[in-house]
Parts: structure tokens; C-alpha cells; sequence
């Protein structure tokens, strides 16, 4: 290093001076090699033969790494030609001095490299360990001091044997703290002294110093672990028959250690504590205590020599302890279905203080007899017995509980009493959810209500895509408890179902059921897109669900990206979870483009574009459009001529005309009780039935009426009358009617059969209108009911009225028609025969 300084300032300064080959001054420093933080002295002085001083005194300046120093560090002497400078608090590891002669420019005319740094501090951590295989060695290694010395530093290992009066020391490369003494330089069972020494420029330090046995410093090869057995007679001992290795069976037992670590098989870790056996010998098994009753054990073994370092640990072998009754109590969990008789699924797990004690645990379910126990005598039947954690059966009547025993080949344990809790509509718990910890456990939240029957909760998982009973898992929680972290082996990105029981004092409320992963990622697949409707200027889009064994993780939304420009793409994202969207603002006739993006937790997954094109405007839905559009208005225009002219009378009979009912005339109503006193009707002998065989209309202004069997001279003129109109007010147009105006009736009314009874007339006033307004005049048919005992007969016969009030040519025109029509046959009509009407003028 000082070489290569050496060759950076002769280069400098051959740069810098004029004559390359002239040496012009000459620099001396009071020490190269200094503590940081001293002081640092240097002196220059020009040479008389410099071509720099020729002509007198010359300036001197001083520059540390370029840097000039104040001149008030710096003192002449020499007529000018010498100069000292002192550098107080030297502070930089390494750094460049040089001396320059003041010109234009100024030039170097001496240098000197300043370096600085700490003394070594003692090596530290020394050990040894002796390496018994071939080739055997000795490596020792050791650690610096925590401070860097900033200098080149020398560290050296010295070894000496007292026994033999031997020393060696070894120095390894720069930078390496480790040293192999070879075999031919040490010996086994032979105490040594070994240290370090470090040294640099500043001064030495060395390390405390390591007196070892190179054998106490060997790390053995691992034992051989030859069996496993049970002692006898001892409850939950091993006994372990172990024997070194064999390269190794020189080293002698006196003074060697063994420890042992245990684990069950259901266990992934072994024993935080090592079991430590000292005093072995190899012709000895070590035993193994406190162990647990008739379990099976995993054991591995490692050795040392006194202090030497651990070997290893051996291969594992198995071991069983003594069995004894199974003891503690199992934790159930029972679901009951509403059958008769009930089926019943019963889970159990071991609890905390549950001991099988036994290899081969079985369990059994037994009914609880009717004493509150198992009994005396005989054992009952058992309901299930199995070596799994449930069974499924069917209850017997009116029980109120069952009893859960775990056998083993040494006994059985104390019965477990289950109560049967039937089912309640009843809830206590809402917002459950499940959150990840890691692969092998969840953490379960929910919010309770302050129900006083309220005893607990039983939380339930299972693989979603297995239902196999026997991969149900439970946890049992307090009523105050509000989570509770499951663990069991979840497999990253499969769905599991965990469903939250509240437990009542009198029944099981019902549960909140939830999915949850341990860990989600994105789906592994996209469903496909398909058009289910379309208009002109939106579409409707629907997919099918993903497989639940495709989902990777709890799908939270799916969304919809579409385009028919690749720089303005729009987005819709399914609302509430529903498998379909609605594609609005679509221009018509315009293709596009979309694709669907399906997101869980733990990512998402973009599916397939497809294309699809609007439809074009359809003129179906136009005249469509326009057809309801009129029928809408039609009724609203309806509907408000109605309301407007409905509430005028004139108006509303105008467009409405009353159609006469006379089955709802006051004639309808007549009887015997109501007629006048007329000898030839009101002598008829009660109780009778009064015939009616005519209904027509008398004019006020007319005739008496007149009839074959009546003593009055003359009648009016029934057909003109019976085809006539009601008479109808000055100024009024034909057809309206009048309700003002009352209208006369006239009735021919006999007690017997119309041949052998006399008849009569009878007039009525009543407001019922006639038919009216009808043209042509036509006959009207009548109908002749068939006489009865009890009833009264009508004969009915009608003509309507045919006048005209525009002319007498047509009056008399009609009257030639009346007469025509009075020679109607009357054999035909043999009611109508009875009656002669005849013209008052004949």
C-alpha cells in the first residue's frame, strides 16, 4: 500500500514540476502512521539548486488533499526557504500532504501520505472444535473487536502444550478469523493453551486465553437408537437401548452425556425440553418417565463428551407405554332431525383433559336407563360403537339423553352424559364472519344477544366440496364469548362452510352459516357472456354461475367492460351479486366489443371478449307504440266527454234515451186488493186469481174505450192509441221524452177464463215511458202465457206508433196502413179476437 502512495506522488509531482528529472525540495512529518484525532508536524524545505529559488527567498504553501491549510499553521524560516506546518485534531484516516512553491501556478514541489486510525482491540468468541473423522483436525475461530481499527491489522493463533513443551503459532490471510491446526500438532486427552494475538501499526492487544482438552472439543458422530421398549411394571416409562457409533466406540462412556426428545404422532414438534441422562453406560438402557398411559412416542438421541459440542440427533424410533383406563371427559356436540322416532347425529372430540391412556380407543354410545345411570345388571344395547369421533342412529322413545364411553384394551372411561336438545325456532347471534390467520387456522367472530337462556355456542366446519360426516370439526364456545379461532388443515384456495349454533338451556337456536378460505386467489375460470335480449339502444347480458370448485376464493363482484371504441371503454358492475347487467346508450347498428372480469379477495380473471351488434329500430314496436299511444288517448277523450256531458240531463238523455221496462211497472203489481169496485171483476170469489188480458195506452184527450161485452156507446180508437206516441211538449223534438208527464194505462181485467167471464177497462196513471221513436211502425210479438190455478195471465200485444207531424199525406198514408193492418186475421190471434176495436167515426 505505502508502494502504491509512493508512485501516486512521484507522479504528481513530475506533473507539477518544470524540470521533470530535478528534486526541489525535501518533506519530513512526525509520524506517517498517527491516532485519529492528534497532531500531525511536517517540515519542507527547498533545495538551493531549484530552478523555483533562484533569485532569493521563495513562498511555500501547504495543501491536504487539494485543500490549502491556513497560513497560520505554517512558520518560515531560512531565509524563506524552509517551512513548518502542524496540523492540530488530524481527523481523516488517509490523506495526501504537500509542500508547494508559490508561482503562477504553484507548484508541488514535496509530499507525504498522513494515515490515521485506532489501535487493535483483543479478539473475542475464541473457540475450538476438534473434527474426529478423517481428516482430523483442530479449527479454532474467533471474532475482531467491535471496533474497526481503520489499519491494517495482523492477527495470530498461538498454541502451547504444557505437557510437552510445545508452541506453534499460525497466521491466516487478511480477513479470515479462522485457523486448522492439523492432527500431527495437537493430542487428544491432552490439556492446550490457545490465544490470539492482533497487532497494526499503532500497537497489539490479545485474547483471554482457551485451556481445552482437543477431545472435550470434539462434536461426536450421532448415537444409534437401537429400540424403543415398555418397562414393566411402570406406568408411563421408556426404556431406551442406545450404543455409540461405531467409529467411535474408543471414546469411553465416563464422561459422556445423552439427551432424548419426544413427540407423539399427532404432534408436529418435538419436546421444547430435551430429557438430560447423565451417567450412561452403554451396556445400560436409559429410561424415559412421566410420560402419558398407552401412548406412542417418537424418540431420537444426541451425545457429547463432557463439554464438548452436541452431536447430531439420531434416527427416530417408536415406543408404546402401558395402557390404563381411558380417564377425563369427551366434548359432544349432537344434531337431532325432526323425525319419529329422532335420527341423531352425534360428533365428540377429546378434551382437554381426556386421556385415551390406549392404542386402540373405541367409543360407544349407550341410552341412559330410566335410574339416571348405566345400571346394575345388565348393559343395555349399545346405539353405536365406533373408533371414529361420530356416529349416526336412532333414538330411542322418550329419551332425555344418551352416555359416551371411550374402551381401550385396559378399561373404560367415565360415562359422558349428552343431553338431546331438540331444536328452537330461536336465533341469539348475526354478522358472522370468518377471517384467515394462516393455512391452519381461522378466527370466528360473531354478535350475541343478551338471551337469558342463552348457555353457549358450538361453532361447525366442513369441507364444502366433501361431505363426508367424518370431516366435520367443532369448537365449543362460553355465552360470553364473542370469537374463537378453529385450527385444523385448511387447504389454501378450497371453500369450507362453518356454520355458528347458539345453544339454548331447552334446545338448539337456529345457525348463521358462512364460506371462508384460509387463503383465496383468482378464480380459475371466467363464464361466458351471452346475450339474453336485445333492443336498439340497450341489451341485457347474463352468465351462468362458477363452479364453486373453480372459485379460488368468495366472489365478490363480477364486471362488465364493453367498448365500440378501444379509447372510451365503460364499465357495469353487477348489482347484489346478480348474474346479469343491462348495457345502456347504446348507439344502434354500432358493433361491439366486452369481456367480463370475475374478482374474489385474492385477485381477479378477465374472460373471453365476445362482439355482438344492436338491432336496428323495429317498425313493429313503432306502430306498436302508436296504436297504444291512440287508445290511450281515445279513453282519456271518452272518459272526459263522459265526465263533462254526463252531468247535463238533457244531454245525457240526448245520447242516452230511457228505454221503457214494463216489468217494472206499477201494472206488474195489481191484484184483486187494489181494483176498483166493479161488479163484473170484484164478484169473483176469494180467493181468486185476476187475469189481465190487455195492456194499452189511452190518450187523455180520447174516447171512452169501447168492447163487445162493455155497456158504454163508444170507445176510443186503441190502435191509433196503441200506435201511438206519448204526446210530446211544444217545442220539443221527437223522440224526447218528457218525465214530467205522467202516462195513462188501460187494462182489460177478468176473473175467469176470457170466453166465460165479462171484462172491463181500467185506467192508470204512471211516469214509465213506452217505446218511442221507432220507425218504421212494425208489429211487435206478444206472447200468451198458459193459464195456471194460482197465477195471474198477461196478454201482451203492442204496436208501436207511426206518426209524422210533417204532412197529412202522410197521416193518411198511415191510417190506410192501420186500416190494413186492422184486417189482420183474427183467427190467428184468438185472445185478440175477444176484444173488437173499432174506430169511433165507424
Amino acid at each position: 500500500m505505502a508502494s502504491a502512495w509512493g508512485a501516486v506522488i512521484a507522479a504528481l509531482l513530475a506533473c507539477a514540476n518544470a524540470a521533470p528529472q530535478e528534486v526541489c525540495a525535501d518533506l519530513w512529518t512526525s509520524s506517517s502512521v498517527v491516532a485519529l484525532g492528534s497532531n500531525v508536524t511536517a517540515t519542507c524545505s527547498v533545495r538551493d539548486r531549484c530552478s523555483l529559488s533562484v533569485g532569493g527567498a521563495v513562498h511555500i504553501e501547504w495543501h491536504l488533499d487539494g485543500r490549502p491549510l491556513p497560513e497560520s499553521d505554517a512558520v518560515a524560516t531560512h531565509e524563506g526557504k524552509t517551512s513548518t506546518v502542524s496540523i492540530a485534531a488530524f481527523n481523516e484516516t488517509r490523506a495526501l500532504l504537500t509542500c508547494c512553491v508559490r508561482a503562477s501556478p504553484c507548484q508541488a514541489v514535496a509530499g507525504a501520505v498522513l494515515t490515521a486510525g485506532y489501535p487493535p482491540e483483543p479478539p473475542q468468541n475464541l473457540s475450538c472444535e476438534t473434527r474426529l473423522s478423517s481428516p482430523s483436525t483442530l479449527s479454532c475461530r474467533w471474532a475482531p473487536g467491535r471496533r474497526d481499527p481503520h489499519l491494517a491489522t495482523r492477527y495470530t493463533l498461538h498454541t502451547h502444550t504444557w505437557d510437552e513443551d510445545e508452541s506453534h503459532c499460525y497466521e491466516p490471510p487478511a480477513g479470515i478469523h479462522l485457523v486448522s491446526i492439523p492432527r500431527s500438532h495437537f493430542f487428544l486427552f491432552v490439556v492446550m493453551k490457545i490465544w490470539v494475538e492482533a497487532s497494526n501499526a499503532l500497537g497489539e492487544a490479545s485474547s483471554a486465553p482457551l485451556a481445552l482438552d482437543p477431545i472435550q472439543a470434539a462434536k461426536l458422530e450421532p448415537p444409534e437408537l437401537q429400540r424403543v421398549l415398555v418397562e414393566p411394571g411402570r406406568l408411563g416409562c421408556l426404556l431406551l437401548h442406545w450404543a455409540p457409533a461405531p467409529q467411535q466406540t474408543w471414546v469411553p462412556t465416563r464422561g459422556l452425556e445423552l439427551e432424548a426428545r419426544l413427540r407423539t404422532p399427532e404432534s408436529p414438534h418435538w419436546s421444547q425440553q430435551p430429557i438430560p441422562q447423565t451417567r450412561v453406560r452403554v451396556t445400560r438402557p436409559v429410561p424415559v418417565c412421566r410420560l402419558l398411559h398407552g401412548s406412542e412416542y417418537q424418540v431420537q438421541l444426541r451425545v457429547r463428551y463432557k463439554q464438548s459440542p452436541w452431536s447430531s440427533w439420531s434416527r427416530s424410533r417408536a415406543g408404546f407405554t402401558l395402557e390404563t383406563a381411558p380417564t377425563g371427559r369427551l366434548d359432544s356436540w349432537m344434531k337431532v332431525s325432526k323425525k319419529n322416532p329422532l335420527n341423531v347425529d352425534l360428533f365428540w372430540k377429546p378434551s382437554k383433559q381426556f386421556r385415551a391412556n390406549g392404542r386402540n380407543v373405541s367409543y360407544v354410545v349407550l341410552p341412559r336407563s330410566p335410574a339416571g345411570g348405566l345400571g346394575a345388571g345388565r348393559a343395555p344395547a349399545p346405539l353405536c360403537s365406533t373408533t371414529g369421533l361420530s356416529c349416526s342412529f336412532q333414538l330411542p322413545r322418550r329419551s332425555r339423553s344418551v352416555m359416551l364411553l371411550a374402551v381401550n384394551s385396559a378399561g373404560r372411561s367415565s360415562p359422558t352424559q349428552v343431553p338431546v336438545l331438540q331444536n328452537k325456532a330461536r336465533n341469539a347471534t348475526w354478522h358472522l364472519a370468518v377471517l384467515p390467520q394462516n393455512d391452519s387456522s381461522l378466527l370466528v367472530r360473531w354478535d350475541t344477544s343478551t338471551d337469558p337462556g342463552l348457555s353457549g355456542f358450538v361453532v361447525e366446519w366442513r369441507p364444502l366440496l366433501d361431505p363426508d360426516p367424518r370431516l366435520f370439526r367443532f369448537e365449543l364456545a362460553g355465552q360470553n364469548q364473542t370469537s374463537t379461532s378453529i385450527s385444523g388443515r385448511f387447504e389454501p384456495f378450497r371453500p369450507y362452510e362453518v356454520s355458528l349454533y347458539p345453544r339454548f338451556k331447552d334446545g338448539i337456536g337456529l345457525p348463521q352459516t358462512v364460506q371462508a378460505y384460509s387463503r383465496q386467489k383468482a378464480p380459475s375460470t371466467v363464464p361466458t357472456i351471452r346475450i339474453k335480449e336485445t333492443w336498439h339502444s340497450h341489451m341485457e347480458l347474463t352468465w351462468d354461475e362458477v363452479p364453486v370448485e373453480q372459485r379460488n376464493g368468495i366472489v365478490r363482484r363480477y364486471t362488465v367492460f364493453y367498448w365500440d371504441d378501444p379509447e372510451h371503454v365503460h364499465a357495469v358492475v353487477a348489482e347484489d351479486g346478480r348474474r346479469r347487467v343491462v348495457l345502456r346508450s347504446l348507439t344502434t347498428l354500432l358493433l361491439y366489443k366486452a369481456f367480463m372480469m370475475v374478482s374474489t379477495d385474492g385477485g381477479s380473471l378477465n374472460g373471453t371478449a365476445v362482439t355482438f351488434k344492436t338491432e336496428p329500430v323495429d317498425a313493429t314496436v313503432v306502430v306498436l307504440v302508436l296504436i297504444y299511444s291512440g287508445v290511450a288517448v281515445s279513453l282519456m277523450v271518452i272518459i272526459c266527454f263522459l265526465t263533462c256531458f254526463g252531468r247535463h240531463k238533457r244531454f245525457k238523455v240526448f245520447w242516452c234515451p230511457m228505454i221503457p221496462d214494463p216489468a217494472n211497472s206499477s201494472v206488474k203489481s195489481w191484484t184483486s186488493d187494489s181494483l176498483p169496485d166493479l161488479p163484473a171483476v170484484c164478484d169473483v170469489p176469494e180467493p181468486g186469481t185476476v187475469h189481465l188480458s190487455h195492456l194499452s195506452l189511452l190518450e187523455p184527450h180520447q174516447k171512452p174505450l169501447r168492447g163487445p161485452d162493455s155497456d158504454q156507446g163508444s170507445t176510443s180508437d186503441l190502435g191509433e192509441s196503441i200506435c201511438g206516441s206519448p204526446q210530446t211538449t211544444p217545442g220539443s223534438s221527437p223522440g224526447t221524452f218528457n218525465a214530467a208527464e205522467s202516462v195513462s194505462y188501460a187494462t182489460v181485467v177478468f176473473s175467469g177464463p176470457y170466453a166465460s167471464q165479462p171484462h172491463a177497462y181500467l185506467r192508470s196513471d204512471s211516469t214509465q215511458p213506452l217505446l218511442e221513436a221507432e220507425s218504421p211502425c212494425e208489429e211487435r210479438g206478444y206472447q200468451n202465457m198458459p193459464p195456471g190455478g194460482d197465477h195471474m195471465t198477461l196478454q201482451h200485444f203492442v204496436f208501436d206508433q207511426c206518426h209524422d207531424a210533417e204532412g197529412e199525406e202522410e197521416e193518411e198514408e198511415e191510417e190506410e196502413e192501420e186500416e190494413n193492418n186492422n184486417k189482420t186475421p183474427w183467427d190467428d190471434f184468438p185472445l185478440l179476437r175477444a176484444l173488437v176495436i173499432t174506430d169511433g167515426q165507424n
